[in-house]
């Protein structure tokens, strides 16, 4: 599986595309996001200067001047902010984070070791840990991408052409282009969704073909109310 089944890097992250080719397997990315951030002269970029009082900044971050910033947040570098990308009340950045353009990092959310491709939307209490979300991606409320099992052992992906050892101790959510989660979802450690996969609002691991959604059987039982 090669990361360009997946995502097209955009151009707005072009100056990265040495750390991201398309024909490595998509969780290589997530082990190249230090890299890239390593690679850049944060002091020869003009970064945003209207900052909010409450937001607080730590380490080497570039924050877009089009980027709208909420009262309140915590960035801490190194990270990368696109253009035009919107950051809700407590958005917290936790370091090795990269955002492309027009994404909303919403109320409440968290992110680690993450990639946002452009137009990525995490809207409203969010966890992106060791993961990757591919353009015009999708998280409803409440979405956690776990990336850590719960024996701490390295994530085993499960592909259709079998397992696949990562040697990685963390490895969240790998999501394609226009793939989308529905709210309330966990998806386990090394879960994979292809372009346009959909997963409705159940737990989820594993692997989602292109163009397919995965939704739970639910069965609800009508009582009589007794009191």
């Amino acid at each position: 599986m090669n990361s360009d089944q997946l995502f097209s890097l955009p151009e707005s992250l072009k100056r990265f595309s040495d750390f991201f080719p398309g024909d490595v397997p998509p969780w290589e990315w997530v082990k190249n996001i230090k890299a890239a951030l390593e690679s850049v002269d944060f002091s020869k970029l003009e970064s945003k200067k209207d900052i909010p009082d409450g937001v607080k900044i730590e380490g080497e971050v570039y924050i877009h001047p089009s980027v709208k910033l909420p009262p309140f947040a915590h960035i801490v570098g190194p990270a990368w902010i696109g253009e035009n990308t919107e950051m809700r009340i407590g958005c917290f950045v936790r370091g090795n984070v990269i955002v492309g353009k027009d994404c909303v990092m919403g109320n409440s959310c968290e992110y680690k070791n993450s990639m946002l491709l452009d137009t990525v939307q995490t809207p409203h209490y969010n966890y992106v840990g060791d993961s990757i979300l591919g353009n015009k991606s999708h998280l409803g409320a409440g979405v956690i991408c776990a990336n850590l099992r719960i024996d701490q052992k390295d994530v085993v992906l499960r592909l259709p052409e079998g397992s696949v050892e990562t040697g990685m101790r963390k490895l969240g959510l790998i999501l394609g282009d226009e793939a989308e989660i529905g709210c309330n979802s966990v998806l386990q450690p090394g879960t994979i969704l292809m372009r346009r996969a959909v997963v409705l609002s159940c737990p989820f691991g594993g692997f989602l073909e292109e163009n397919t959604m995965a939704a739970p059987r639910t069965s609800i039982r009508k009582i009589k109310r007794l009191y």
